[in-house]
Parts: C-alpha cells; structure tokens; sequence
C-alpha cells in the first residue's frame, strides 16, 4: 500500500475516530493482557555511529501464540530532520504467520509508530493525571509531542496547550502542525510551562547524559509527566529528586531498567506497570492528585496493537498490494524450482499494507 492508502485509511476512518479507537484497543489489549498467551520480548538492537550524537537501530517482537509474530525494526536518528530530511524515527511493522513463518504483512512503522505512542499516555494519563487537568505541556514540539497532544486530547478538556523547544523551527511550526485540533497553543518559556501545567509530555532528543529537560522548581502538587524522550541507557529527561518523590509507571519495566527513566532509580522505587495500573485503576486513583511519571521507552505490545487495527481497516477498504517477496509455491523441497517454472505465481503472497 502507498502513502496515498494510508492517507485513505485516516481520511475515511477520521483522524480523530482513529485515535479514539487506538485507545480503546490498547487499552483492551492491556486490560485482559494474558501472559500465557503473549509473549512481549524487551527490544534489542544496534548503535549507529554518528560523530555529533549516537542513535540506533532496534527489533521490537511480541508474540500471540496460536496466531502471529509483529516485529517492528526501528531505528533513532536524532540529526535525521536536519541533515537528511528525514524523521528523526523510522520503522517498519511486520506481521507472521506463527505456525509456518509466512511473512503476512509489512507496513509502514513511522505513523504508527507515532500514533500508539501518543495512544499509550493518553491511556497512563487517564489513569493518573487528575480528571480536573486542563492544561498541558510539550517539551520538545517535534513529531512525537503531535500525537502526545492529539491523544491526550481526546480524554482531557485542555484548553490551553503550552510548548517549549531547544529548536526554533520546530518551535515556531508547532502551532500549524496541530491546528487540525483546534487548541489555544502558546510557545511560552521553560519555566512558565512548568509552573502551570496539570499535565506535561517530555518528547526530546536529548543527549545520553545531557539531561534533564526540566527543573522541578514550581511543578503543580498534582503534575502528572509523560517521559517519552528515554530510549537508550544514559538518556533521560526527568531530574532524579522528581521520579523519588512520584509514583514512577514504566510501560515495560525490564526494558525502562536499562534504558527509561527508571535507570535513575532503584527497582524498588519502581511502581506498577501499564498492565498492572490499567488492570487496577481504582487502586491507584488517590495518585491523581500527587505527582506522577509515566516511563514510556516504547512497548512492543503497542506495536501489535497498531498493526492490527491499520491491517484491519487496509482489509475493510480493500487497500494494499499482494506482492511475492517470498519463494514460496511450486516444489517445496527445490530450492532451485523458480528457475524451472519463472511463470507460475506464489501461492501465498505478503500484503503490503502501507508503505511510502
């Protein structure tokens, strides 16, 4: 499927109606998360040299069992914008078949990617943000805090956004690349954004040991923070004082250990899950009105989610091209059978769901 199909899906379904109902499916999926029945491995991966800032290059599995693998390859480059153009994260969603390991499905990673990721802290932001919140934070206004707004949007009456960026550009574009949302967005300094903010999204591309991205001077009694921006060990946006003194929720906590905000602290001082706070939300609802930190490193689980939703409408709207990546059909036992019968199609195909 090309971009122009993807643009189909989110034009028919409605940016909005999209997003609503990523949340409702994650929020499903967390809610009767069985782990006989998925298995969620922690990602792994490779560091891309870069003389100004190091990024990587990551695989994210989970497994269904009975039903399918999603592995989604991702990789981080923070200077991308600026030197190539590109986003600063890139990916690429795959889906296979669990008994056979037939390649189904390969799809786009970079809007989903974006999507289940603002998704994610609207569901933590529900649980833990005090239902009275109105107004929000970005800091760092680049792609990932477009979605972070969007999301937590459509569970929260903000009415007033304010944003903060190190960048000027993104700064200065961030106003018009969320008008669709119809919000009161201010660019306003560091401080004042922390000082009025009920709910703040950290989404930067800081330096591993450059952080943190805020002060913690003035924060409001009942600030709670989505950290979004922690994605390799030694990177982190929040001060330490800050995650010791909050109820600290990471999506993954073997993952957030190493590389999330949870490194800073000790095991111990590490409280539920995503899984755990939305299986439990009465438990832990006095905490909407303390401070409280959402660790999002990124859950494969949530990547399972997305894929699903956008293969499900590719399907409904008859969108996506079936294309033989794979020597599959004829002789099975011959590898070298291609060559004998060049004319025959594959008898299973890989649907490419969205692409560029």
């Amino acid at each position: 499927m090309t971009r122009s199909d993807l643009r189909c899906i989110v034009e028919e379904v409605g940016a909005n109606a999209l997003m609503d109902e990523l949340i409702h499916a994650l929020t499903e999926a967390l809610r009767t998360f069985d782990g006989e029945q998925t298995e969620v491995r922690k990602r792994d991966g490779f560091l891309l040299e870069s003389a100004r800032q190091p990024g990587c290059l990551e695989w994210m599995p989970v497994m269904q069992r009975g039903h399918a693998v999603t592995v989604k390859m991702v990789s981080y480059s923070p200077h991308n914008p600026e030197e190539r153009g590109l986003p600063t994260i890139i990916a690429t969603n795959s889906l296979y078949d669990v008994r056979s390991g037939h390649l189904i499905a390969l799809m786009d990673g970079v809007f989903a990617t974006a999507l289940r990721t603002g998704a994610a802290s609207a569901v933590a932001t529900r649980c833990l943000a005090s239902p009275d919140s109105r107004v929000i934070g970005l800091i760092g206004c680049g792609a990932q805090a477009v979605t972070q707004l969007h999301a937590i949007s459509r569970l929260f009456p903000i009415t007033e956004v304010l944003g903060y960026d190190t960048n000027p550009e993104a700064q200065e574009s961030f106003a018009r690349r969320t008008a669709f949302l119809g919000l009161n967005v201010k660019i306003v300094p560091l401080a004042e954004l922390e000082e009025r903010s009920d709910i703040i999204c950290t989404a930067t591309s800081v330096a591993v040991g450059g952080g943190p991205v805020l002060s913690e001077k003035k924060l409001k009694p009942h600030v709670h923070i989505n950290a979004v921006g922690s994605d390799l060990p030694g990177k982190t946006e929040l001060p330490k004082s800050l995650l010791e003194r909050s109820l600290v929720c990471p999506d993954f906590t073997v993952q957030c250990l190493v590389e999330g905000e949870c490194q800073q602290i000790r095991p111990d001082q590490v409280g539920p899950d995503l899984i755990t706070l939305v299986k439990n939300p009465d438990v832990y609802e006095p905490w909407r009105e303390k401070p409280t930190v959402f660790d999002s490193t990124g859950y494969a689980l949530e990547d399972q989610v997305v894929t699903a939703l956008f293969l499900k409408h590719a399907e409904r709207l008859g969108l996506g091209t079936s294309v033989g990546l794979e020597t599959v059909g004829g002789d099975a036992l011959d590898p070298y059978a291609l060559l004998h019968t060049p004319e025959a199609a594959p008898k299973r195909d890989v649907r490419l769901a969205t692409g560029s």
